[in-house]
């Protein structure tokens, strides 16, 4: 009967596949086991021979328990979810993160390892999210970080008794800073608000994708501003080796949600904001698999 056990071990053994990496130590120390008493009960019936057969079943059985906890114990440390925070003001609004944005990352990580978190709102400064903001003649804001208080109780509720692998910051923003020719102040608000948000979470290895304002100000006079902050945004990306940025100058242009034909709009088109949500996304795909995590 152990013989008849043992040759359909062995054939189970070599039909297995490649891919079946969990079940491997096991079945490999099965194989030696099966192959000692197979050859064992062919020779002559020695007791003390078997009595040596059975060490070392029972050797090799505690060594796959311990290499399959193991490898279970390193799965386990290399669990985690891609938290992806997403802020701005309208273009951000507009853009729906479930069109495109994260379906592509789900497509990446998988869906049941990804938290995806947006909060935006037209019309508001950078202020609304930097606490500390101060104008070029060094005046606050009463308002100064009331949009970022909203934003990070959604995050707290989504990543409540999660395990982070990554943390994600997507930002659309600095069409109202132009408009409000605060250009001069805008790199050091957004680093702040960069900091503000890693002392916040307690990590130091967040990512950044920022959307570079579109063209649409460049033809615009009244927004003098305009220009220093889309350099503002790509120096600030291209500082860092977590910061990325995408362009949205081809964006404004087509359909927008009102089924109106736009030219280089403030806003973008319909099939703009589903761009927007993929560049996003791969941009930060990119980024999580360059800096490890």
């Amino acid at each position: 009967m152990l013989i008849f056990l043992a040759n359909r071990l062995n054939g189970m053994i070599e039909m297995a596949g490649p891919g079946d990496r969990s079940a491997v130590p096991t079945v490999c120390y099965l194989c030696v086991m099966m192959r000692a008493v197979r050859l064992a009960l062919r020779q002559e019936h020695n007791y003390q021979e078997s009595i040596t057969v059975c060490r070392q079943i029972l050797v090799s059985m505690i060594l796959s328990i311990f290499v399959t906890v193991t490898a279970q114990a390193a799965d386990k440390a290399d669990q985690g979810k891609h938290l992806f925070i997403l802020s701005g003001q309208s273009n951000m609004a507009g853009m729906n993160p479930k069109v495109s944005f994260a379906p592509t990352v789900a497509a990446e990580f998988g869906k049941e390892n990804v938290i995806v978190v947006k909060s935006a709102q037209g019309g508001q400064p950078i202020r609304k999210w930097y606490k500390k903001w101060t104008d070029a003649n060094g005046k606050p804001s009463k308002s100064a970080g009331e949009r970022y208080d909203i934003l990070m109780k959604q995050v707290s509720l989504a990543i409540k008794g999660q395990t982070l692998k990554s943390v994600t910051f997507v930002w659309m923003q600095g069409e109202r800073d132009a408009r409000e020719n605060h250009g001069k102040v805008y790199e050091a608000s957004l680093k702040g608000l960069l900091a503000q948000l890693s002392g916040d979470l307690k990590r130091q290895d967040i990512n950044f994708v920022i959307g570079r304002l579109s063209d649409w100000g460049l033809k615009n006079s009244g927004r003098p501003d305009w220009k220093l902050i889309r350099e503002v945004q790509v120096k600030v990306a291209d500082g860092s080796p977590r910061g990325a940025w995408v362009d949205t100058d081809d964006l404004n242009d087509g359909l927008n949600k009102k089924g109106k034909e736009i030219k280089d709009d403030l806003h973008y088109s319909v099939k703009g904001y589903t761009l927007l949500g993929k560049r996003f996304a791969e941009k930060s795909i990119e980024l999580i698999k360059k800096n490890g995590k």
